[in-house]
């Protein structure tokens, strides 16, 4: 069992992943086989073969992501992100969960100003630290103190979390890039690194 958990759970986030991009790409191929029917006798049947139907819709999105990707970084492709965007601003309830994900999204590619990406912060308490995920740094407009909005996954699901606003001066800063926290949080701290700073080292 403690042989086969890693491949077992590697295979249930590709699955779901595989899965994702089958049904994204089926429709497309449905439409597609009546066309090719005409131009090569049988190919109905053998597109709509189930395993046959599952791959083809698979490269079909993995094509198409690359496309999209690759038109993303060229003038007109940007030209018409903008205005998918733009066309999204108006309809609220996906405004409001677009705008928030783009954001995030953009947040971990953006470093935050005064603090390293990866922190440990005392969560839930001083004698405990818990990794943290700098988002981004505030100041308290009374006195001017210096605020790090942090995340905190959880562990083995780096979805789920918790918001917090910490001082940064409490902050615990590590050397540690984001695929090796990400590592440390998925695997339960496994893959932890020999030494880990438990206290923040005085300026």
């Amino acid at each position: 069992m403690v042989a086969l958990l890693p491949l077992w759970i590697t295979w249930v986030v590709f699955n779901f992943l595989l899965t994702q991009l089958s049904q994204l790409g089926r429709p497309w191929v449905i439409a597609l086989a009546p066309v090719l029917d005409r131009v090569w006798p049988g190919a109905y049947e053998m597109l709509l073969d189930p395993w046959f139907e599952w791959s083809l819709a698979i490269v079909s999105m993995l094509l198409a992501l690359y496309v999209l990707g690759w038109a993303t970084t060229r003038v007109l492709g940007r030209k018409l992100l903008e205005s998918l965007e733009g066309l999204l601003d108006r309809i609220p309830l996906v405004k409001a969960i677009y705008g928030a994900t783009k954001k995030l999204v953009g947040a971990f590619h953006a470093k935050p100003d005064g603090a390293q990406r990866v922190v440990l912060i005392g969560f839930p308490c001083k004698e405990m630290l818990a990794v943290a995920l700098v988002m981004r740094t505030v100041a308290d407009p009374a006195t001017g103190r210096e605020l790090a909005v942090v995340y905190v996954p959880t562990s083995p699901n780096p979805t789920s979390g918790y918001t917090e606003i910490v001082p940064v001066e409490d902050v615990v800063p590590t050397d540690w890039t984001l695929e090796e926290a990400m590592r440390f949080i998925v695997s339960g701290g496994s893959t932890a690194p020999e030494h880990v700073p438990f206290r923040r080292v005085p300026a």
